[in-house]
Order: structure tokens, then C-alpha cells, then sequence
């Protein structure tokens, strides 16, 4: 009877791979494992409860009429998950296979069974040459939180206290570049290590595929399974690099299944939303949208500012308020840059023992700077005084006469005259239709306050430097 069996299956998996293509055969069916018959019902077992379910719901009522045509004898198909004793039972990879595609279909019973025999300082030391060390510098205490990534930091804090928490596995995070995700995968490792009893593995995920495809050379697919599947909490940075890694992307959804129906913690990072990474099989992307997914969005004024503050306050050396300004307006879609700026700024003070100045800042970042340059426009320039002095945009062009209005109006003009080649007449039209006469006592008014308030040159000097080109 078992080689009857045995045949039919033959038969009927080499149908199925017939009828639904290589590719999806490899994704769903080629794990699965012939069991038992009991009576007119035959056993038929896969690696997870993903699986069982999927094949399930997708191939069940196939599965059962292909048997009865084999077997008439045989009524029902029982679909299960596979028990680690089941492992022994395991096929091994079909003829005509090339080891690439192969070897993501290899699951996870086989690979715990075979880490068990494995030298323990063995897989201690692979382990440690998989994953990435965690940045020290990176913590929850070091993270500046602000309206635009809050929500992405409170999902984070939740998963370092309580890991593969119900809604919050697997945690996705997504945001633009220098933004603060890694930030964040680093805090929440660092905040479970240091608690102790939590394995955590960190990875990018293009070290994620170079390592797997290092595994396949050296024939060690095995155990670089097993290390990953071993884990407590699994981090995958920058998961977008997967786009088009059709094999990479197998190995990784499989790691990603196990780990789930184990009751590990997934974290991954991407620069877009799972529904918006075209290129990443929907069947991942349902995975991964399944759980919680938080974004980090672009950062505020304010929050750049705060971040500068902590940052030079950290650093020892005393770095003007009108320069935090100055790069918290200029550098406004990368923290990474702009901590990289004041960087520069502080090791420039610190290596000639000068204080730092908005013309210092100038000079020493004017690469930086000349990158975020553009043309000066009379209405940006409209635009940016009045922020910074709080006041309606439509005051510029208002009748309004309170200092409150007037004297930001004037610097509006002021700088319009400055920063633009716009003619008086022109400059008048933009600010309600005023006289060029108008504009003229402005530019005099604002020079001669200038000349004897040090605090208002110095913020229409700031002004100026944001908006020159």
C-alpha cells in the first residue's frame, strides 16, 4: 500500500505543478509531506499553520478530487501541521532542481532538527557572523520624539516591553530617508538586551540576501535557517532592497512564517507602506501589513530644532541659536544629514578653536548648503518672514498699519529688494499695490534699525542666509 501511495502522490504533485506553474508549485506545495491513510482519508502535512491554511483554502477541494481520481478509495484529504518527529519524513529536494530555487523550500522541521546536532560554539559563533552589532549610540533616550514620528515611537517602546504582543507582530515601520527608523530598530533592541533572557538578531536586509547566497555556495542553508528561526526578536532593515530578489524574498517569507507561528517578534523597516512596495509579492506584503504598521513622517521646524539642541548639547560646545535656526530651516528632509552638519560644524570649532557663527556655518558647510540652494522668490520671502514672526500671510499685502504687521512687512521688502531683481514698482505691486516710495522708506527704515538693534539685524541676517541662493 505505502508504494500505491507513494505513486499516486507522484502523480498528483506532478499535476498540480502542472496546473498552477513552477513558481507557485515551489511557494506552496513542494513542502508538503505525505502522511497516513486512515480508512477513506489521506494525511497530508505541511511545515506551519500559514501553510496548512493557505493550501487549504486555495488547493483543498483539488487536492481531494485528483485523490479520488488516483485512489477512488480515498474520499477526503486531511491537511496538517507537521510535528517535529515528522521531520525523518521529510522528501528530499526533487531531481532536475537547481540549488538556488531549492533551497528556500527547505523548512523548518529539518533545519530543528539538524541545529540540535550542531556544536553549540558552532552556532554561537555563525550566529554572531549573520547579524549586525547594534549602534550603542542609538537608544530610546536618544531619540527625539516629536508630532511627525510619535506614533511610530509609542509602537516601537510597546514592542521592547512586551515583544509578539497581539496586533503589534510583525511591526513595520516606513518612512523616508534619515527619518529615524534605524534609530528606533536599535533602541528597541538595545532596550531588550538590556532586560536579558531575549535573543535578538539585527540584519539590513541586503546583508540578509549576501548571507543567504553565501549559505547556498558553501551548502550551510541548514544552519543559516536555523540561526535565524532560533532567534526571539528578528530586525530586517531596509526591507525595499528585496524588490526583484524572487528567491531571497521565498527564504525571507518562510523565516518570516516560522518565526510568527513560533511566537517571535518581526520588526522590519522599508521606505514605503507594505501595500505601496511594488515589486514585493503580494503574498509578503499581506504578511506584513497584517500586523502593525506605523509611519515616520517628515520632520517639523520644531523638531528639527529640538533635535540640533540635544545633539550640540551633547556635544559640549556652544552653538548659537541663530545657527540652529539657520540649518533647522535650510536642511529640512534628512536628520541624518542634518546631524551631519553640525557635526561638521563641531569638529570645525573643536580642530581650530573657533566659535562657531552663521558665517563660519557658511563657509564651512557651503557644500551642503549650496545642495539645498534655490531662486529666491518675493513670495517665499513673504512666505518665511512671516513665520518667523507669526503673523498671516495675507498681512503682507494688507492695509494694516500695527508695528506688529508693519515692521515684518518692511523686512519683507527689505529682503525682496536684497534677494531679487524685482524693480521697487514690482516689489509695491506684491505687497498690496504699494508705491515705490513705499518700498524705499521700508529698505531705509530697516538698515537704519539694523545699524543700532543687534537682535533684529541678527534676525534678518538669519532670514537673509535661509532664503539667498
Amino acid at each position: 500500500m505505502s508504494g500505491l501511495l507513494t505513486g499516486a502522490w507522484d502523480r498528483i504533485s506532478g499535476r498540480m505543478r502542472a496546473e498552477v506553474g513552477d513558481v507557485e508549485y515551489r511557494t506552496w506545495l513542494q513542502q508538503i509531506v505525505l502522511g497516513p491513510v486512515d480508512g477513506d482519508e489521506v494525511t497530508l502535512m505541511l511545515p506551519t499553520r500559514f501553510l496548512r491554511d493557505w493550501v487549504r483554502s486555495q488547493y483543498g477541494d483539488r487536492l481531494s478530487t485528483l485523490w479520488n481520481q488516483e485512489i477512488p478509495a480515498i474520499r477526503r484529504v486531511e491537511l496538517q501541521v507537521m510535528r517535529p518527529g515528522d521531520a525523518a519524513a521529510m522528501p528530499s529536494v526533487a531531481d532536475g532542481e537547481d540549488e538556488t530555487s531549492s533551497a528556500p523550500s527547505e523548512v523548518t522541521p529539518v533545519t530543528t532538527t539538524r541545529a540540535a546536532s550542531a556544536p553549540a560554539d558552532r552556532v554561537a559563533d555563525t550566529r554572531a557572523d549573520l547579524v549586525a552589532p547594534l549602534d550603542q549610540r542609538f537608544t530610546f533616550d536618544t531619540f527625539v520624539v516629536g508630532k511627525p514620528n510619535e506614533f511610530a515611537y509609542a509602537c516601537a517602546r510597546r514592542v521592547a516591553e512586551k515583544p509578539s504582543s497581539v496586533g503589534f507582530n510583525p511591526l513595520f515601520l516606513y518612512g523616508g530617508v534619515g527619518l529615524g527608523k534605524t534609530h528606533l530598530m536599535h533602541s528597541i533592541g538595545a532596550e531588550l538586551m538590556r532586560r536579558g533572557g531575549i535573543s535578538v538578531a539585527y540584519m539590513s536586509a541586503e546583508k540578509f540576501m549576501y548571507r543567504f547566497i553565501a549559505a547556498i555556495r558553501s551548502q550551510s542553508t541548514v544552519e543559516f535557517k536555523d540561526h535565524l528561526r532560533s532567534v526571539d526578536v528578528l530586525m530586517i532593515d531596509d526591507l525595499q532592497f528585496l524588490i526583484g530578489k524572487d528567491n531571497t524574498q521565498e527564504e525571507f517569507f518562510h523565516t518570516f512564517n516560522a518565526l510568527v507561528d513560533a511566537g517571535r517578534q518581526i520588526i522590519v523597516s522599508a521606505d514605503k507602506s507594505p501595500s505601496d512596495l511594488s515589486g514585493l509579492e503580494d503574498r509578503l506584503r499581506t504578511r506584513l501589513g497584517c500586523g502593525m504598521v506605523a509611519d515616520i513622517h517628515a520632520t517639523t521646524f520644531e523638531l528639527r530644532i529640538s533635535i540640533l539642541e540635544a545633539k550640540a548639547s551633547a556635544s559640549g560646545v556652544v552653538v548659537p541659536g541663530k545657527v540652529l535656526e539657520f540649518l533647522a530651516h535650510k536642511i529640512t528632509t534628512n536628520v541624518r544629514e542634518l546631524e551631519g552638519a553640525l557635526n561638521r560644524l563641531i569638529a570645525h570649532a573643536n580642530l581650530f578653536g573657533r566659535p562657531i557663527t552663521l558665517e563660519s556655518t557658511q563657509d564651512v558647510l557651503h557644500d551642503i548648503l549650496k545642495a539645498h540652494d534655490r531662486r529666491v522668490t518675493i513670495e517665499e520671502i513673504q512666505r518665511k518672514v512671516s513665520e518667523h514672526w507669526n503673523i498671516r500671510l495675507t498681512d503682507m499685502s494688507s492695509a494694516r498699519r500695527a508695528r506688529a504687521v508693519a515692521r515684518p512687512r518692511q523686512v519683507a521688502m527689505y529682503l525682496a529688494k536684497q534677494l531679487t531683481s524685482r524693480s521697487l514698482p514690482e516689489i509695491g505691486r506684491k505687497f498690496g499695490n504699494r508705491d515705490h516710495t513705499t518700498v524705499m522708506h521700508a529698505v531705509s527704515r530697516v538698515q537704519e534699525l539694523m545699524e543700532r538693534d543687534t537682535a533684529f539685524a541678527e534676525d534678518v541676517e538669519l532670514l537673509r542666509r535661509m532664503l539667498e541662493s
